[in-house]
């Protein structure tokens, strides 16, 4: 049953992050495409019934001069529409749904300058997952270095190392991130401020799962066959590569699991307070910052469509690392 529950887990994470590689082709606008006809234009209901008779694919209807007269649009599929990239190599301009002009389809509804909240709720996917994803890897790199010395190693290594970390853990976390990303330029571009957001945020992390490799290196360096292999003359580079590192697959994997979330919740508060990525380019924290005016997050609560996918993400992989956890222990 855990191992039925497992791949229908990795399946549905594998799923999320294709629906975000592929954004371009899931949504139908461009993400900084503005319809100022339509500001907060609530979702777009899909019929199939319409003029007293069904239609065998689904129609949006479109006001004209009332609520009551509308004018009916029916969904295309594989159309083509505004062109993107994928993975920022590939061109091509082939989208999954659309309708014809004048029509829209707004899936989630539109924000105050009437972009169509499903195409920037994608593509900011691929902002949000990105820095955690690139988060997660540098810190758990750093962790993986860090922790291989000090454990191996032992003596002034390891206090010097051990002493830092227990500095990066007293620290808290939240603020000490807005004091440093404070500290860096506010105006940069769009890509630099990525690079820059995940590297201060991958820097921050490396201190808990550091200490933990250290214990499993520390545990690993003195078992016997280590003791055997050390003696019949194996170097340290020998016995790292075949009997300390392949011990340490499974916290790294757990920690993965653990931190992608945390790091993508780091990015969206750093975006939602206007630290992070800026508009245009969506990302699921500057898409929430409009939810700080009152009156917008009682109003419009199609808005609240990437808290939502934040939380749905940060489940599914809490849920991994749970699953992951229980198979290591089976083992």
């Amino acid at each position: 049953m855990r191992k039925r529950a497992m791949w229908i887990l990795l399946g549905s994470l594998g799923l999320l992050h294709l629906a975000i590689i592929f954004a371009g082709f899931l949504a139908p606008y461009d993400p900084a495409a503005q319809n100022r006809e339509f500001p907060y234009a609530a979702p777009s209901r899909l019929d199939f019934v319409g003029g007293n008779r069904p239609h065998f694919r689904p129609f949006v209807c479109v006001p004209e001069l009332s609520d009551e007269h509308c004018v009916q649009y029916p969904m295309h599929f594989f159309v083509h529409g505004s062109e993107y990239r994928i993975l920022g190599l590939l061109r091509s301009n082939l989208h999954l749904f659309g309708v014809e002009e004048p029509g829209r389809v707004f899936l989630l509804g539109t924000d105050s300058f009437g972009r169509d909240e499903f195409s920037r709720l994608v593509y900011g996917g691929q902002i949000s997952l990105a820095a955690g994803l690139v988060a997660t890897f540098l810190a758990l790199l750093a962790a993986t270095v860090i922790g291989i010395l000090s454990g191996y190693y032992g003596g002034w290594m390891d206090e010097s190392l051990m002493g830092w970390a227990e500095l990066f853990l007293a620290l808290p976390w939240l603020y000490f991130l807005l004091v440093i990303r404070a500290l860096l330029p506010l105006h940069a571009s769009p890509p630099a401020t990525f690079l820059l957001l995940t590297a201060v945020i991958g820097v921050i992390g490396w201190a808990r799962p550091a200490r933990l490799i250290r214990g499993i290196v520390l545990s690993a360096r003195s078992r016997e066959y280590v003791t055997a292999a050390r003696g019949f003359g194996g170097s340290d580079f020998y016995l790292l590569r075949r009997h300390v590192l392949p011990q340490t697959l499974g916290v790294l994997l757990t920690q993965a699991a653990l931190l992608v979330p945390q790091y993508v919740a780091a990015e969206v508060t750093l975006s939602f307070f206007g630290l992070g990525v800026s508009e245009p380019m969506p990302s699921w924290g500057n898409m929430m910052s409009v939810l700080q005016q009152y009156g917008v997050l009682v109003s419009y609560s199609w808005l609240l469509a990437p808290a939502i996918a934040l939380v749905v993400t940060s489940v599914m992989y809490w849920l991994l690392a749970d699953t992951i956890r229980y198979w290591i222990q089976s083992q």
